[in-house]
Protein backbone atom coordinates (compact mmCIF):
# COMPACT_ATOMS: atom_id res chain seq x y z
CA UNK A 1 0.00 0.00 0.00
CA UNK A 2 1.53 3.38 -1.01
CA UNK A 3 2.02 6.08 1.58
CA UNK A 4 -0.61 8.83 1.58
CA UNK A 5 -0.07 12.51 2.36
CA UNK A 6 -2.50 15.38 2.80
CA UNK A 7 -1.64 18.53 0.82
CA UNK A 8 -4.00 21.52 0.80
CA UNK A 9 -7.29 19.67 0.72
CA UNK A 10 -6.24 16.51 -1.11
CA UNK A 11 -5.11 13.07 0.00
CA UNK A 12 -2.34 12.11 -2.41
CA UNK A 13 0.12 9.33 -3.02
CA UNK A 14 3.35 10.27 -1.24
CA UNK A 15 5.23 10.38 -4.58
CA UNK A 16 2.70 12.89 -5.95
CA UNK A 17 2.58 15.12 -2.87
CA UNK A 18 4.05 18.49 -3.90
CA UNK A 19 3.83 22.14 -2.87
CA UNK A 20 4.20 25.15 -5.15
CA UNK A 21 7.71 26.47 -5.88
CA UNK A 22 6.65 29.87 -4.50
CA UNK A 23 5.35 28.50 -1.23
CA UNK A 24 6.82 30.78 1.42
CA UNK A 25 7.82 27.82 3.54
CA UNK A 26 10.15 26.76 0.74
CA UNK A 27 11.52 30.22 -0.01
CA UNK A 28 11.61 31.87 3.42
CA UNK A 29 11.04 29.11 6.01
CA UNK A 30 7.91 31.15 6.70
CA UNK A 31 5.97 28.48 8.50
CA UNK A 32 5.63 26.25 11.55
CA UNK A 33 5.27 22.55 12.25
CA UNK A 34 4.40 19.95 14.87
CA UNK A 35 5.27 16.28 15.30
CA UNK A 36 3.14 13.91 17.38
CA UNK A 37 4.11 10.43 18.42
CA UNK A 38 1.71 7.66 17.41
CA UNK A 39 1.90 4.81 19.92
CA UNK A 40 -0.25 1.69 20.25
CA UNK A 41 -2.85 3.21 17.93
CA UNK A 42 -3.08 6.55 19.77
CA UNK A 43 -1.90 10.02 18.81
CA UNK A 44 -0.01 11.11 21.91
CA UNK A 45 -0.55 14.60 23.40
CA UNK A 46 -2.40 15.81 20.30
CA UNK A 47 -4.26 18.50 22.25
CA UNK A 48 -1.12 20.12 23.70
CA UNK A 49 0.62 19.92 20.31
CA UNK A 50 -2.28 21.76 18.65
CA UNK A 51 -2.25 24.32 21.47
CA UNK A 52 1.41 25.00 20.70
CA UNK A 53 0.66 25.13 16.97
CA UNK A 54 -1.91 27.81 17.72
CA UNK A 55 0.67 29.82 19.66
CA UNK A 56 3.30 29.51 16.92
CA UNK A 57 0.81 30.61 14.26
CA UNK A 58 -0.20 33.63 16.32
CA UNK A 59 3.43 34.62 16.91
CA UNK A 60 3.98 34.69 13.13
CA UNK A 61 0.53 36.14 12.26
CA UNK A 62 -0.41 33.09 10.17
CA UNK A 63 -4.06 32.03 10.10
CA UNK A 64 -5.18 28.47 10.71
CA UNK A 65 -5.49 26.77 7.29
CA UNK A 66 -8.53 24.80 8.48
CA UNK A 67 -10.43 24.67 11.76
CA UNK A 68 -8.86 22.85 14.68
CA UNK A 69 -11.59 20.20 14.55
CA UNK A 70 -10.97 19.66 10.84
CA UNK A 71 -7.23 19.35 11.45
CA UNK A 72 -7.73 16.62 14.04
CA UNK A 73 -9.85 14.71 11.51
CA UNK A 74 -7.18 15.14 8.81
CA UNK A 75 -4.45 13.92 11.17
CA UNK A 76 -6.45 10.82 12.07
CA UNK A 77 -7.23 10.16 8.41
CA UNK A 78 -3.57 10.39 7.37
CA UNK A 79 -2.60 8.05 10.20
CA UNK A 80 -5.37 5.65 9.19
CA UNK A 81 -4.55 5.77 5.46
CA UNK A 82 -0.93 4.90 6.27
CA UNK A 83 -1.94 2.20 8.78
CA UNK A 84 0.31 3.65 11.44
CA UNK A 85 0.00 1.97 14.82
CA UNK A 86 3.42 3.11 16.04
CA UNK A 87 5.22 5.99 14.40
CA UNK A 88 4.59 9.70 13.99
CA UNK A 89 2.31 12.23 12.34
CA UNK A 90 3.85 15.47 11.04
CA UNK A 91 1.98 18.62 10.14
CA UNK A 92 3.28 21.84 8.61
CA UNK A 93 1.57 25.17 8.04
CA UNK A 94 3.14 27.93 5.94
CA UNK A 95 1.95 31.41 5.05
CA UNK A 96 1.11 30.09 1.61
CA UNK A 97 1.95 30.74 -2.02
CA UNK A 98 2.78 34.23 -3.27
CA UNK A 99 5.17 36.04 -5.58
CA UNK A 100 8.52 36.29 -3.78
CA UNK A 101 8.60 39.34 -1.52
CA UNK A 102 9.80 39.67 2.05
CA UNK A 103 6.68 41.41 3.38
CA UNK A 104 3.53 39.41 4.11
CA UNK A 105 1.39 38.85 1.00
CA UNK A 106 -2.04 40.38 1.23
CA UNK A 107 -4.18 37.48 0.02
CA UNK A 108 -2.14 34.29 0.40
CA UNK A 109 -3.98 31.27 1.78
CA UNK A 110 -2.02 29.24 4.36
CA UNK A 111 -0.72 25.90 3.11
CA UNK A 112 -1.20 22.68 5.08
CA UNK A 113 0.74 19.43 4.72
CA UNK A 114 0.18 16.36 6.92
CA UNK A 115 2.35 13.22 6.76
CA UNK A 116 2.50 10.03 8.78
CA UNK A 117 4.95 7.18 8.87
CA UNK A 118 5.47 3.93 10.70
CA UNK A 119 8.34 3.30 13.11
CA UNK A 120 9.70 0.30 14.91
CA UNK A 121 8.31 0.67 18.45
CA UNK A 122 11.32 -1.18 19.83
CA UNK A 123 13.99 1.04 18.23
CA UNK A 124 13.97 3.84 20.80
CA UNK A 125 13.45 1.32 23.60
CA UNK A 126 16.65 -0.42 22.55
CA UNK A 127 18.47 2.91 22.42
CA UNK A 128 17.27 3.64 25.94
CA UNK A 129 18.96 0.49 27.23
CA UNK A 130 22.35 1.65 25.91
CA UNK A 131 21.93 5.43 26.14
CA UNK A 132 23.08 8.05 23.67
CA UNK A 133 26.12 10.28 23.29
CA UNK A 134 25.94 14.07 23.02
CA UNK A 135 28.27 16.79 21.82
CA UNK A 136 27.99 20.49 22.67
CA UNK A 137 27.93 23.27 20.08
CA UNK A 138 27.79 27.09 20.42
CA UNK A 139 24.34 28.61 20.22
CA UNK A 140 23.93 30.20 16.79
CA UNK A 141 20.16 30.29 16.31
CA UNK A 142 17.76 33.24 16.31
CA UNK A 143 16.33 34.27 19.68
CA UNK A 144 12.76 33.11 19.03
CA UNK A 145 13.36 29.37 19.23
CA UNK A 146 10.20 29.22 21.36
CA UNK A 147 8.34 29.37 18.02
CA UNK A 148 8.34 25.96 16.36
CA UNK A 149 9.46 27.33 13.02
CA UNK A 150 10.52 25.26 10.01
CA UNK A 151 13.74 27.34 9.89
CA UNK A 152 15.99 24.58 11.25
CA UNK A 153 19.28 24.90 9.38
CA UNK A 154 21.39 25.48 12.55
CA UNK A 155 19.78 22.37 14.04
CA UNK A 156 20.55 20.38 10.90
CA UNK A 157 24.21 21.41 10.99
CA UNK A 158 24.49 20.67 14.72
CA UNK A 159 22.98 17.21 14.38
CA UNK A 160 25.15 16.44 11.36
CA UNK A 161 28.20 17.42 13.41
CA UNK A 162 26.99 15.07 16.16
CA UNK A 163 26.59 12.23 13.68
CA UNK A 164 30.09 12.77 12.31
CA UNK A 165 31.40 12.60 15.90
CA UNK A 166 29.65 9.27 16.48
CA UNK A 167 26.98 10.90 18.67
CA UNK A 168 23.20 11.03 18.48
CA UNK A 169 22.41 14.59 19.64
CA UNK A 170 23.99 18.04 19.96
CA UNK A 171 23.31 20.42 22.85
CA UNK A 172 23.35 24.15 22.12
CA UNK A 173 25.36 26.09 24.73
CA UNK A 174 25.03 29.84 25.33
CA UNK A 175 27.88 32.30 25.82
CA UNK A 176 27.78 31.71 29.60
CA UNK A 177 28.45 28.00 29.15
CA UNK A 178 24.87 27.06 30.00
CA UNK A 179 23.06 24.29 28.16
CA UNK A 180 19.99 25.47 26.25
CA UNK A 181 18.50 22.44 24.46
CA UNK A 182 19.25 19.80 21.87
CA UNK A 183 19.01 19.99 18.12
CA UNK A 184 15.62 18.25 18.33
CA UNK A 185 15.08 17.70 22.05
CA UNK A 186 15.01 19.27 25.49
CA UNK A 187 17.97 18.70 27.82
CA UNK A 188 17.78 17.43 31.42
CA UNK A 189 20.10 16.37 34.21
CA UNK A 190 19.55 14.62 37.52
CA UNK A 191 21.57 15.99 40.44
CA UNK A 192 23.36 13.86 43.01
CA UNK A 193 20.36 14.51 45.29
CA UNK A 194 17.96 13.08 42.70
CA UNK A 195 16.48 16.42 41.60
CA UNK A 196 15.55 16.80 37.92
CA UNK A 197 16.87 20.01 36.34
CA UNK A 198 15.86 21.55 33.01
CA UNK A 199 16.19 25.06 31.64
CA UNK A 200 13.11 27.31 32.01
CA UNK A 201 10.99 27.30 28.86
CA UNK A 202 11.19 31.01 28.18
CA UNK A 203 12.19 32.46 24.83
CA UNK A 204 15.54 30.67 25.06
CA UNK A 205 14.21 27.18 24.34
CA UNK A 206 11.19 25.47 22.88
CA UNK A 207 8.52 24.49 25.39
CA UNK A 208 8.57 20.81 24.55
CA UNK A 209 5.24 19.00 24.82
CA UNK A 210 6.96 15.84 26.04
CA UNK A 211 8.94 18.04 28.47
CA UNK A 212 5.66 19.39 29.86
CA UNK A 213 4.14 15.92 30.22
CA UNK A 214 7.27 14.78 32.06
CA UNK A 215 6.46 17.29 34.81
CA UNK A 216 3.28 15.28 35.42
CA UNK A 217 5.17 11.99 35.21
CA UNK A 218 7.75 13.23 37.72
CA UNK A 219 4.99 14.30 40.09
CA UNK A 220 3.43 10.84 39.91
CA UNK A 221 6.83 9.29 40.67
CA UNK A 222 7.47 11.68 43.56
CA UNK A 223 10.41 13.37 41.83
CA UNK A 224 11.31 17.03 42.32
CA UNK A 225 12.01 19.31 39.32
CA UNK A 226 13.95 22.56 39.27
CA UNK A 227 13.62 24.85 36.25
CA UNK A 228 16.98 26.60 36.04
CA UNK A 229 19.96 26.84 33.70
CA UNK A 230 22.75 24.32 34.18
CA UNK A 231 26.31 24.44 32.89
CA UNK A 232 28.02 21.84 30.75
CA UNK A 233 30.38 21.11 33.65
CA UNK A 234 27.44 20.50 35.99
CA UNK A 235 25.95 18.11 33.45
CA UNK A 236 29.20 16.19 33.27
CA UNK A 237 29.23 15.81 37.08
CA UNK A 238 25.54 14.89 37.26
CA UNK A 239 24.09 11.62 38.48
CA UNK A 240 22.23 11.30 35.18
CA UNK A 241 21.47 13.22 32.01
CA UNK A 242 18.76 12.64 29.42
CA UNK A 243 16.85 14.18 26.53
CA UNK A 244 13.13 14.35 25.82
CA UNK A 245 11.12 14.81 22.63
CA UNK A 246 7.96 13.52 20.99
CA UNK A 247 9.82 11.01 18.84
CA UNK A 248 12.26 9.76 21.49
CA UNK A 249 10.20 10.27 24.69
CA UNK A 250 13.12 9.92 27.16
CA UNK A 251 16.61 8.77 26.21
CA UNK A 252 19.44 8.58 28.77
CA UNK A 253 22.63 10.47 27.91
CA UNK A 254 25.70 8.45 28.87
CA UNK A 255 28.42 10.67 27.42
CA UNK A 256 28.93 14.40 26.79
CA UNK A 257 31.84 15.59 24.64
CA UNK A 258 33.58 12.27 25.14
CA UNK A 259 33.23 12.24 28.94
CA UNK A 260 31.02 9.57 30.56
CA UNK A 261 28.17 10.62 32.82
CA UNK A 262 28.42 8.86 36.19
CA UNK A 263 29.25 5.22 35.40
CA UNK A 264 28.53 5.65 31.68
CA UNK A 265 25.32 3.61 31.86
CA UNK A 266 21.65 4.66 31.48
CA UNK A 267 20.28 5.99 34.77
CA UNK A 268 17.34 4.63 36.70
CA UNK A 269 15.49 7.96 36.90
CA UNK A 270 15.45 8.45 33.13
CA UNK A 271 14.33 4.88 32.58
CA UNK A 272 11.54 5.17 35.15
CA UNK A 273 10.28 8.37 33.50
CA UNK A 274 10.30 6.64 30.14
CA UNK A 275 8.45 3.63 31.50
CA UNK A 276 5.68 5.72 33.06
CA UNK A 277 5.25 8.23 30.22
CA UNK A 278 2.55 6.56 28.11
CA UNK A 279 0.20 6.04 31.04
CA UNK A 280 0.35 9.76 31.96
CA UNK A 281 0.32 11.33 28.47
CA UNK A 282 -2.88 12.43 26.74
CA UNK A 283 -4.02 9.77 24.27
CA UNK A 284 -6.37 10.32 21.31
CA UNK A 285 -7.52 7.29 19.36
CA UNK A 286 -6.10 7.51 15.84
Amino acid sequence: MPRIAYVNGRYLSHRDAFVHVEDRGYQFADGVYEVCEVARGYIVDMGPHLDRLDRSLKELSIAWPVSRKALTIIMREVVRHNRVIDGLVYLQVTRGVASRDFVFPANAKPSLVVLARKADPGFQARRATTGIKVITVPENRWERVDIKSVGLLPNVLAKQKAKEAGCQEAWFVDTDGMVKEGGSSNAWIVTRDGVLVTRPADHGILRGITRTTLFKVASRLGLKIEERPFAVEEAMRAREAFISSATTIVLPVVEIDGRPIANGEPGSVALSLREAFFDVAEKSRA
